[in-house]
Parts: C-alpha cells; sequence; structure tokens
C-alpha cells in the first residue's frame, strides 16, 4: 500500500486528477484510472543530464489526510487494491504508458521534450474555459489567478488554435482520454459556429473567456482568425468520425469571407477590421507569420483568393552571422505557421508561365534562421550580455521587465538586454533540435524552479539581472507544445495536412512533393558559395538559403532522423567542446 500511495504521490502530473487532490482530499473517480496514463519520469538527472541538487520535475501532491473522507477512502483502497492492480496491469498493456519517442532521439532527450510538453498542455487544461473552450492569453507561472485585474479574463483567439491543437496531441498521447478532448473541442467549436462575435466570418483578437464578448477594443484579425482556423481544421481530422466536430469545424472554415479581408486589394490581406475605424491600413505583403492566412484563403472552397497572391510578397533576404535566409521579424514569424504547414518537402515548381517565381525552399530557410540567433547569441551578443552563451539563447516577441517587446528581428536591436525567450529555442525543435535540446537543458539545470515550473518555462527571463517573468503566454506555450510534437511524431503537420484545402493550396502554388537532396549544398552546384554567402545568380530567381546538413522528406509516418553528417560533426569536435554535454547532438539508440 505504501508503494502504491508513494507512487502516485510523486509521480502523477494529470489535469484530470488535480482537482480530486487539492487541499489533501482524493476521491475516486475515473480521474484515478486517467492517472495510470500519465507517470512520466522523476529522476532530474534523467531529464536534465546533470546534478540539479533535487529539484523535482513534478510537485509533490498529497494523496490523502487522515480526516473524515481520507480514513473512509483508505480503507477503500485497502479493499479495492487487488481490483486496481488488475486494473492497471490491463490499462498498460494497450495505453502508452511511455513517452512517444522518435527514433533519433535519446532517451536522455526525449524525457526532456516529453516533460515539456506535458507541462505545456497543462496550461491550456488549467486555461481553457469549459463553457465557451476560450484559452487565456496568459496566465501566472504558479497558476495563480491572474494579478492584473486590465488581463482578467482576456483570452486570445491565437491561443484558442493552440489549444484546439493541444487537444488532439494530449489525446492522441492519452495524457487525457479521448472524451475530454471532444469535449473541449466541441465547446469551442459551438462557441464560434453559434455564438462568438464575428464579422464575414472573421473573429476579434480578444474576447473574454467567459461571457465570449470583444475585449479591449480589439481588431477583427486576420491572422489570429487564421490560427484559429488551423486549430479548427486539425480537431476536424483528429476527430473525424465525430459528425458534429466535423459539421462544425467546416462550417466555421467555410463562413469565412477572405476576399472581403483584403479590402478590394488584390493581392495583400489588411491586418484587421474595427467597426468604427474599419479596415487597418496595415497589409500582409512582406515574409512573416502571413503563410497560413495564404494557405487557407488559396485553399478555401467557398470563399477562396487567386494563387498569384503568394508571389506578391516581399522578401527581405537577411545574412546574420554567416547565414544568409529570408527574414525581416523575430524568430515566431519562421515558426508559427510551420507548426500546422509541413512545407519539409515541398519546393518550388518551375512555373510552366514564365512568369518570374522566387523560389524559396521555406523549410530550410526556417532551418537557417534558426542556426543564424543561436550563432550571434553565441559568438556576438555574448560578449556585451554575459549571459548569453551557445547554449543560452533565444530572443522572439516576449514579456520583459518593461511590458511587451517585438524583439529579435535584428542583433542591433537596441532594445536588448540580456533577456532569454525560452521558446524561441523551442519553437525551432521542429527546425533544429541539435542546437535547440541542448539550449533547452542547458536552461533547466543552469536556473531550474526559478524560470521552470507548472507550465514550462516562464515566457522570459535575464541571466544578467535575474528577471524573471511571472506570466506565460499562451501561443508562447502552443508553438513549443506543437514544435516538439512535430519532432517526436511529426503529428500536427499530419493532421493539418490531411485536409484537402492546404493541400490544395500549396499545389496551386507550385510548391510540389519532390525529394529533397539531404545535403542542399549539392542543389547550388560545383560553384556554391561557401556557407553564409549569398549566391546572385544573373538569370535564376531563385534565392539561395545557407545550406543545412539535412532537411528530411516527410511521411506520414515521419520519425525524426539524426543525419549522419550530425554524428560525424559532433565526434570531431575539439576536446574542449566535448566536456559540455549540452554541445552534443541527438543520438541514434
Amino acid at each position: 500500500m505504501a508503494s502504491v500511495v508513494s507512487h502516485f504521490a510523486g509521480r502523477v502530473s494529470s489535469p484530470g486528477i488535480e482537482s480530486s487532490l487539492r487541499d489533501g482530499r482524493f476521491r475516486m473517480t475515473r480521474s484515478f484510472e486517467r492517472a495510470l496514463k500519465s507517470v512520466v519520469p522523476q529522476d532530474c538527472t534523467e531529464l536534465a543530464g546533470k546534478n540539479c541538487q533535487n529539484f523535482r520535475f513534478i510537485p509533490e501532491l498529497p494523496l490523502f489526510r487522515f480526516s473524515g473522507h481520507g480514513l473512509a477512502v483508505f480503507f477503500f483502497l485497502l479493499v479495492c487494491l487487488p481490483i486496481l492492480g488488475t486494473v492497471q496491469a490491463r490499462a498498460s498493456q494497450h495505453l502508452n504508458m511511455k513517452p512517444t519517442r522518435a527514433p533519433g532521439l535519446s532517451k536522455l532527450n526525449n524525457d526532456l521534450i516529453d516533460d515539456i510538453s506535458r507541462r505545456s498542455f497543462r496550461y491550456f487544461w488549467d486555461n481553457t474555459n469549459p463553457g465557451t473552450g476560450l484559452v487565456l492569453d496568459r496566465a501566472r507561472t504558479d497558476g495563480e489567478p491572474e494579478d492584473n485585474p486590465n488581463h482578467e479574463r482576456v483570452a486570445s483567439i491565437a491561443a484558442t488554435g493552440f489549444g484546439l491543437t493541444a487537444f488532439c496531441i494530449a489525446a492522441d498521447h492519452r495524457w487525457i482520454s479521448q472524451e475530454m478532448a471532444r469535449e473541449r473541442v466541441l465547446a469551442a467549436l459551438r462557441y464560434f459556429y453559434y455564438r462568438a462575435p464575428q464579422e464575414h466570418g472573421w473573429f476579434y483578437h480578444y474576447l473574454d473567456s467567459v461571457t465570449g464578448q470583444r475585449r479591449w477594443n480589439s481588431e477583427v484579425s486576420s491572422i489570429d482568425t487564421s490560427l484559429l482556423l488551423a486549430g479548427v481544421l486539425t480537431a476536424r481530422e483528429y476527430f473525424g468520425n465525430d459528425p458534429e466536430i466535423v459539421q462544425l469545424a467546416t462550417g466555421i472554415y467555410d463562413r469565412v469571407d477572405f476576399p472581403w479581408m483584403m479590402d478590394g486589394s488584390e493581392t495583400y490581406f489588411s491586418h484587421g477590421w474595427t467597426p468604427r475605424g474599419g479596415f487597418l491600413r496595415y497589409r500582409w505583403d512582406t515574409y512573416s507569420e502571413l503563410m497560413i492566412l495564404y494557405v487557407l484563403g488559396i485553399g478555401s472552397p467557398t470563399h477562396p483568393i487567386s494563387p498569384t497572391t503568394w508571389f506578391s510578397w516581399k522578401l527581405p533576404v537577411e545574412e546574420v552571422g554567416g547565414y544568409t535566409y529570408v527574414g525581416g521579424g523575430p524568430l515566431f514569424i519562421q515558426q508559427y505557421s510551420q507548426a500546422w504547414i509541413d512545407l519539409r518537402d515541398r519546393v518550388p515548381d518551375d512555373p510552366s508561365n514564365g512568369a518570374f517565381v522566387p523560389h524559396v525552399n521555406y523549410f530550410a530557410n526556417s532551418v537557417a534562421a534558426t542556426r543564424a540567433q543561436q550563432h550571434v547569441f553565441s559568438d556576438l551578443l555574448s560578449h556585451k550580455f554575459p549571459g548569453y552563451s551557445a547554449n543560452i539563447w533565444g530572443l522572439t516577441a516576449s514579456e520583459s521587465s518593461k511590458g511587451y517587446v517585438g524583439w529579435g528581428a535584428s542583433p542591433n536591436d537596441p532594445r536588448i538586454d540580456g533577456t532569454v525567450v525560452p521558446s524561441a529555442a523551442a519553437g525551432s525543435l521542429m527546425f533544429a533540435p541539435d542546437i535547440c535540446i541542448p539550449a533547452l537543458r542547458s536552461m533547466l539545470v543552469r536556473y531550474g524552479k526559478k524560470i521552470y515550473g507548472r507550465y514550462g518555462f516562464a515566457d522570459a527571463f535575464n541571466p544578467s539581472t535575474g528577471w524573471v517573468s511571472p506570466y506565460v503566454i499562451g501561443i508562447d506555450v502552443g508553438i513549443t507544445l506543437l514544435s516538439a510534437e512535430n519532432l517526436r511524431t511529426g503529428n500536427v503537420w499530419h493532421w493539418f495536412m490531411s485536409n484537402p484545402e492546404p493541400e490544395r493550396a500549396l499545389d496551386l502554388v507550385g510548391l510540389v512533393k519532390k525529394q529533397v537532396q539531404t545535403d542542399l549544398s549539392a542543389s547550388l552546384g560545383p560553384n556554391a558559395p561557401s556557407k553564409g554567402a549569398a549566391a546572385k545568380p544573373e538569370n535564376n530567381p531563385e534565392i539561395f538559403i545557407t545550406p543545412d546538413p539535412m532537411i528530411p522528406a516527410s511521411s506520414f509516418q515521419f520519425k525524426i532522423p539524426v543525419p549522419a553528417l550530425w554524428i560525424q560533426q559532433s565526434s570531431s569536435q575539439p576536446e574542449n567542446s566535448s566536456k559540455n554535454p549540452d554541445s552534443q547532438a541527438p543520438h541514434q539508440q
């Protein structure tokens, strides 16, 4: 009996049972069975790979107190223990009791990512209103109620899109039951289909999580509606056997009038619309997170836009730290759209009409942008801010000691003050795991529970000053979870791309499936520039991206491989670099 109590008291981290454990009480409900699905590694040495001074990843939860109901429960458990043992034995035969593990990830790395993923999902479980399905824009890292009245009950539709996807991930891993996930998804879909204030199918950026009404006089947002729709279509595919979910999700998407949001333009979407001011003057005309917006618009079965709009964006080429890529904004612009859109094996086809069409391998582009930021932090910014290093890096729009800042677009931004944003590296796990996993582990080992708690990493922290954000932001937690899942299983890509609309859109813009070469430098020819040099051919519209060791081809059974080149590079590192285990690339088991 004691071993059972110790096991569940120290190792269970399940949203389903926590309400039963609150105030030291335990109720025998179906939640207890769900606890069997939520056993996670506890030894921080396994996860962090270093001595972390007894830091526990999942807090101790008292099972019960021997007073009142507690005594009765004790005798109930004593009688029913053999039955529970049978349930556990049977459950272990068909439930996924261990974290899903990609072949290219070591157990050490997989356990770390699994813990981050479970904690990230906990944000969506705790902060989704069960009536409306709306997800709070932000929450305190300790799970306590919002301490700023202006932020109280403010939900974000973008965070809700991540949340809908999060429930699919959680159900697939059996962190929660299929029925629990279905209930949360249905709550959101029913709200957006029947009750949410909308204009031509587009939704307001911020809403009251309880009443569902507009908050902060926010705009009807084109990009945030698109992130919501990405989650809606993901849920439609995952719960494809549920007629109501399919009907509601399809109705929400089909109702969106994409040409209306272009405000008469033939090329660019407006950022949004307000009842008083009409359309916002800002346009989605430059490479950014806009890709999801255009994919949904081009693929719309009811209100489509022209595929030619895809080729009208400005493509600012950046050369940073020896890397060349299309950028122009914080790192999240490389991450958000590709959390859903699978572009690993999508490369531009030659246009049949002879038109000038820039060729960009968008997946390789995001890999290069991620590596460029890590290089800049390690080799340049670390001289100014000693808290930065090869394994403590990452900056994207986030909280700061001075409020919310949209930094990360340039290493020369004067606002940079030494702040680190964990979601910069976490959101790029699907692009560059060999540098992002060591970064997350190093942050955890060095700063522990100061920056890592109930929902994973705090939104931001400053190693130089000791400041740590007391908040986590829904979209930052969301990109962390989705990127981690794509790294481990590719499931988010699979679910979203199984919808016919995004596949159709990519086909229409010429991003066809091709077998991508494992070494991109081969595609540059015998006179290819060295790494980081920008190639500027006179008669070729292709924008060359810095070569990366490998761009894996996708499939529905995709598991992240570890390129042989990474292993060779790892084994050929100088002796002094081998002393730091965080600098090692993931290795094949």
